[in-house]
């Protein structure tokens, strides 16, 4: 689905929503999702954040994040967007648990972070 088509559908559904109002946003950098969340921090009751893009948010809150990818000049945009969603009464939810591995292969070494 191209950019356009994602925005259209967006518009589409966050207008005809109905409450609760959960929505799912994910992807590798913060950087490229702002302006979404931010609209959607207007609009939603829940937010769920995935993919890599919430190593930065974990980051803002001080938790380690070994050599995952962080925006380091996102942290204080996370650490505003968590308060904004916390004023606003947004339920803004990360990941709980976390595969850690030292490499992308089959046989790594493995554990779940929780």
């Amino acid at each position: 689905m191209g950019h356009l088509q994602e925005l259209d559908y967006l518009v589409g559904a966050v207008s005809n929503r109905k409450r609760p109002f959960a929505a799912i946003v994910g992807g590798s950098k913060v950087s490229s999702k702002i302006g979404v969340i931010e609209s959607l921090l207007e609009k939603c009751d829940i937010l769920l954040l995935g993919g890599e893009m919430f190593f930065t948010f974990y980051k803002a809150q001080g938790l380690s994040v070994g050599s995952s990818l962080v925006e380091e000049d996102k942290l204080e945009l996370d650490t505003a967007l968590l308060a904004k969603a916390k004023a606003k009464g947004v339920s803004l939810l990360l990941p709980t648990d976390v595969v850690v591995a030292d490499k992308f292969a089959p046989d790594t070494n493995s554990k779940v972070w929780l």
